[in-house]
């Protein structure tokens, strides 16, 4: 194969790793049987990995590829979809290279992907709008009036979402409005992953998973609203197809076969949304352990073989990892990106460890600071398309670090309010934290458990989502039993102190009581 290496950051080729060329036998004999080509199209890069027939990363495959083009679509504008291609592109370049020193072909490609995209496309396939992601707001005038205009309890319990700014109703509505004839132009609307999997594979069918994260899906039926549809003027035909049960795609377009000989049988899975592939990842496929996730957002999510519940709590939403399984949680659209933002603004340019020692040192709400984290709006509890960012009782004795401890607090408090509302589904469940946010400040992870006031855990892998692409596909094709039976590694436990948790608890109603005065 060529190599592309040239094009890409040398941060990247510095991590591949050193293959002794003599252990090839051994390293070929531990992939023997099906191969997977695993992928993670995420908000912050791409990553990719090779697993065998038992579901078991291949040392040395992994490789990721960071882009500050994802940063447009946390920040809420849109960006060219051409570029999130290339992108993942160059990830398969080089995955395949990696790859060539453990087998000869791959089997199957499975992939998870961001939720909430959209785009355009024209009757040849090429994009006409911006890919708008999910903390793209302007629409938020478009969610308010879908709100007033219908029985959102309603749609709410049937399609497992909310009207709000990230999902597509919202979007679609402000499409029409602001652009009508880009809006009449468009042949097809697509999630970012169908979009991906049209210009690779040329075929632009989404899985119940993606679909289920639109705000457009009935989840019980597993397919398009047309109710919703009519409202928004949109034909069920301008939808791409749902993938049926254990379909997969073989081939790809002519762009891409000759580039990936390796890949010329594989047989591709359409992908599924990354929180699923996350949840599966982390073993947590029923309801006894639940996974809260902080990366450059956060979630709480239950996976569940059950039915979607016909009474949904207002503050979660329900999608789906497959045509059997739901995903119950909440979202919180600021994490580690906040602590990111306030590092840089406030001039803290303190290591980790150095930032984790002095966090410690502060007692817990000791700031004065009570903050609404809704630096990118707000999702779970509230889903307000108004919410914004608030610092309250700021002083001339106030510090950065004041500041940014208040900030980490906050977070965890609203996944605390998360967690009430998912009692109702998974009461006594264990919390699995994963995420980098956590492994590279457990001090974080030590507040989660303090706030909560429960035992939580810290999954010690960042990169779970490829892993459970990978592990869903290789139960659909039957190397591996069912899902809800894996476990997982043991991770680092931390212990709640019930006394900060009580501290912390009068905390969150000084919160809510802000809440209550600027957003409700």
């Amino acid at each position: 194969m060529k190599s592309m290496s040239t094009v890409f950051d040398e941060a990247v080729l510095e991590d591949r790793p050193e293959i002794d060329l003599s252990v090839l036998p051994s390293l070929r004999a531990d992939i023997k049987g099906v191969s997977v080509l695993a992928m993670d199209v995420g908000t912050s890069g791409t990553r990719a990995a090779l697993f065998n027939n038992r579901g078991e990363q291949i040392d040395g495959s992994l490789i990721t590829l960071p882009s500050a083009s994802y940063s447009s679509l946390i920040s809420g504008s849109g960006i060219d979809p051409g570029s999130l291609v290339e992108l993942v592109a160059q990830t398969i370049d080089i995955a395949l290279e990696r790859a060539e020193l453990f087998v000869s072909r791959i089997d199957y490609v499975a992939w998870s992907c961001f939720w909430h995209s959209l785009l355009g496309i024209d009757e040849a396939g090429r994009a006409i709008t911006p890919l708008l992601g999910w903390a793209d707001a302007r629409a938020a005038h478009d969610a308010l009036e879908l709100r007033e205009q219908l029985d959102e309890k309603a749609f709410h319990a049937r399609t497992g979402c909310r009207f709000h700014p990230g999902y597509w109703p919202a979007k679609l509505r402000w499409l029409k409005r602001v652009q009508p004839d880009l809006f009449t132009r468009v042949r097809y609307w697509l999630s970012f992953s169908d979009y991906l999997f049209l210009k690779l594979c040329a075929n632009p069918a989404t899985s119940v998973s993606m679909a289920s994260a639109t705000g457009l899906f009935d989840q019980m039926k597993c397919e398009w609203d047309r109710e919703l549809l009519s409202v928004l003027s949109v034909d069920p035909e301008q939808l791409p197809s749902v993938a049926a049960p254990r379909s997969t795609v073989q081939g790809l377009g002519e762009q891409y076969s000759s580039r990936w000989p390796m890949l010329e049988r594989a047989a591709w899975f359409p992908a599924i949304g990354d929180g699923a592939a996350n949840n599966i990842g982390l073993a947590c496929a029923a309801r006894d352990r639940v996974a809260l996730m902080l990366g450059t957002s956060g979630a709480l999510r239950m996976l569940s073989s059950r039915v979607p519940p016909q009474t949904l709590p207002s503050e979660l939403f329900c999608y789906r990892a497959d045509r059997d399984r739901v995903v119950i949680g909440g979202a919180l659209s600021d994490g580690g990106s906040l602590l990111a933002w306030m590092k840089d603004v406030f001039g803290l340019n303190y290591d980790d460890d150095e930032l984790n020692r002095r966090l410690e040192e502060m007692e817990p709400d000791s700031h004065g600071l009570t903050v609404l984290p809704f630096w990118s709006g707000e999702r779970a509890t509230g889903w307000s398309a108004a919410a914004r960012g608030t610092i309250d009782g700021l002083t001339a004795a106030s510090k950065p670090i004041d500041v940014l401890r208040a900030a980490m607090e906050s977070i965890c408090y609203r996944f605390a309010l998360i967690c009430r509302a998912l009692d109702a589904f998974a009461s006594g469940a264990s919390i699995i934290l994963a995420g980098k946010a956590f492994l590279s400040h457990p001090i974080w992870a030590q507040m989660m458990a303090d706030v909560l006031g429960r035992q939580v855990e810290l999954f010690p892998d960042p990169e779970v989502s490829i892993r459970g692409a990978a592990l869903l596909a290789l139960e659909t094709i039957g190397t591996i039993d069912s899902i809800e039976l894996l476990k997982s590694e043991p991770g680092r436990v931390f212990l709640p102190d019930m006394t900060r948790h009580e501290r912390y608890a009068l905390a969150i109603q000084r919160q809510e009581d802000l809440y209550r005065r600027l957003i409700n």
